[in-house]
């Protein structure tokens, strides 16, 4: 079966399915590609206002295939320097893409798999999820931004621990230090995630993409810089249509409906 992104709308939120069943949802050069074109087009439509990824059946993603990297050794180089390139353009899509991104894990989710749910802005994992960067398993090392976001948010004799000897690590490890949000009961990732993103559509958007950047931006700035980023945000959505909706619902107690 040929591996695809699926996409259908659950409301203002789009879902796209990693669908490759036959290889638990392995990831490859045509779900990087879909990925990015269904980002893009979702970016303009005012419809859409957060996305969920999630694997279709039992698995989140097992990452890269096995199989292909074993062709790919007889290739030049340069022909898996661009397969990665091509998974790195598509995460950078989800971390600069002005609206939320969930990730709904279950079962595994594994090397590149772990990286992509990583890159996310929230994720949601079942129970009895799993997560592995097993590259070490077969002599490799991680790609996806992996080891950054781990080494970012986790102390680094754990990471170490972790990519080194490639560790199984339970949604309940992830939760513990704080890189899931929320844990749901197994078969049920996707549904809490629904129920996230719902909370997250009757926001503002602009305050949100404001949000967003400001959180993806701060480890690169001093704190006096990020304040002045802050403030440039601050003022930007004060005159935004949506602060006027916002203050006055909030000082009439009614909910806000905010625009696009």
């Amino acid at each position: 079966m040929t591996a695809q992104l699926k996409s259908h709308t659950e409301g203002q939120t789009l879902v796209l399915t990693l669908s490759n069943p036959d290889h638990r949802n392995a990831l490859g050069p045509q779900i990087y590609s879909a990925g990015i074109e269904a980002l893009n087009a979702a970016e303009s439509n005012n419809d859409i206002r957060s996305v969920v990824l999630t694997g279709e059946g039992a698995h989140f993603s097992a990452g890269g295939q096995l199989n292909r990297l074993l062709d790919n050794r007889a290739l030049p180089p340069d022909h898996q320097a661009q397969s990665i390139e091509a998974l790195h353009a598509w995460l950078e899509t989800i971390t600069t893409f002005p609206k939320p991104v969930l990730a709904a894990v279950e079962g595994a989710a594994a090397g590149a798999g772990f990286s992509l749910a990583l890159t996310c802005d929230f994720l949601i994992a079942a129970s009895n999820s799993v997560f592995v960067m097993a590259y070490s398993n077969v002599a490799l090392s991680p790609d996806g931004g992996g080891s950054w976001q781990l080494a970012r948010a986790l102390p680094r004799a754990l990471v170490s621990q972790w990519l080194m000897l490639g560790e199984k690590i339970s949604a309940e490890q992830l939760f513990a230090h704080g890189m899931v949000n929320a844990i749901s009961e197994p078969g049920q990732a996707l549904q809490t995630a629904l129920s996230w993103a719902q909370r997250l559509n009757e926001r503002a958007p602009n305050a949100l993409c404001s949000i967003k950047e400001l959180v993806n931006a701060a480890p690169n700035h001093s704190l006096f810089a990020h304040m002045s980023l802050e403030k440039q945000h601050f003022v930007n959505n004060l005159h935004h249509p949506n602060a006027g909706i916002g203050i006055a619902a909030f000082l009439d107690k009614q909910p806000a409906q905010y625009k696009p």
